[in-house]
């Protein structure tokens, strides 16, 4: 069977990295080495593409590339954070029924997985299904997902599952016009849906009104929309696999671009590496959004 490779497009799309990043790379510091097809374009292996996808993880973590590039395989994968098995036991309580749900994705278990994560919603409530439950075990798959315990497919599968519980739960409550008007988003290259729809169950449970917009909004569409839904608040999430570099320059951004008045909430594991930035609340847990929205109302209720 013939060994897969991968054209430079390909490789742009598996890890993240332009293809002009790719070729200087290959100039400058001799890594990507790709070999050529039959029509002279570059063709990479699967090892390289694996390496390239550390490198660009381990960049957004504030890593150079010249110095990454130039590490024998063992250091860098020795760079690369890890856990202790013995710290999830600690941080989130019931580890055995998370350990199954686990299992179930490991498993390919979809239909499984599903109806765990509906009999822990109905058991739990929505407000305890995801501080309990969601919040830990999607921290646990991130965990598996950077140690290589969790293939890609792995990690999209829970998400996706997890999503769909979530949406349907979201569905299930009761309409109203209520404060504030939170409007939920993330910026371009924050694909990440997850911790926003943990946000908008909660925030929903505790009386807020929230307008989803998806991910990846750009950032004059997004103060496009504030003004059009009259926002009240801006939330927006940012994964751990949101480059550092870009957090701080984009939340200045809008910042300056939003009325004065519209505040912003910055939550997500990239915000735990984030500098504080005047003029953004930021949100590191989901257990301080109700002093945050309590922050709000008693702001506004004269």
């Amino acid at each position: 069977m013939n060994t897969p490779c991968f054209n430079i497009a390909a490789v742009e799309r598996e890890t993240g990295l332009s293809k002009d990043v790719l070729r200087m790379w290959e100039r400058r510091y001799g890594f990507p080495v790709p070999e050529r097809d039959g029509h002279g374009e570059r063709s990479y292996s699967i090892a390289q593409v694996e390496r390239l996808r550390l490198v660009k993880r381990l960049m957004d973590q504030g890593h150079r590339p010249g110095k990454l590039l130039a590490m024998p395989e063992e250091e860098l994968l020795a760079l690369a954070p890890r856990r202790p098995s013995s710290e999830g036991s600690a941080a989130f309580p019931d580890t055995s029924d998370l350990e199954e749900a686990l299992a179930l994705i490991k498993r390919h278990d979809s239909q499984g997985f599903l109806q765990a994560m509906q009999q822990r919603l109905a058991r739990d409530g929505l407000m305890h299904f995801v501080q309990d439950t969601v919040a830990p075990l999607t921290r646990r798959v991130g965990d598996a997902w950077e140690d290589g315990d969790f293939a890609v497919f792995e990690e999209h599968l829970y998400t996706e599952l997890t999503k769909r519980v979530l949406r349907q739960a979201l569905a299930a409550l009761p309409p109203g016009r209520r404060t504030p008007r939170v409007l939920l988003t993330s910026l371009p290259d924050e694909p990440h849906m997850l911790g926003l729809l943990m946000v908008e169950a909660l925030l929903s449970l505790e009386g807020a009104e929230c307008i989803p917009l998806g991910t990846e909004m750009p950032l004059l569409d997004l103060v496009r929309a504030c003004e059009a839904h009259r926002a009240d608040v801006v939330a927006l999430s940012f994964s751990s696999v949101f480059p550092l570099r870009q957090i701080g320059e984009a939340l200045r951004q809008l910042r300056q671009a939003l009325p004065a008045g519209v505040v912003i909430w910055a939550g997500g594991a990239g915000m735990l590496r984030a500098q504080p930035l005047e003029g953004v609340q930021t949100l590191t847990d989901l257990a301080m959004l109700p002093s945050a929205l309590n922050d709000w109302r008693l702001a506004h209720s004269a």
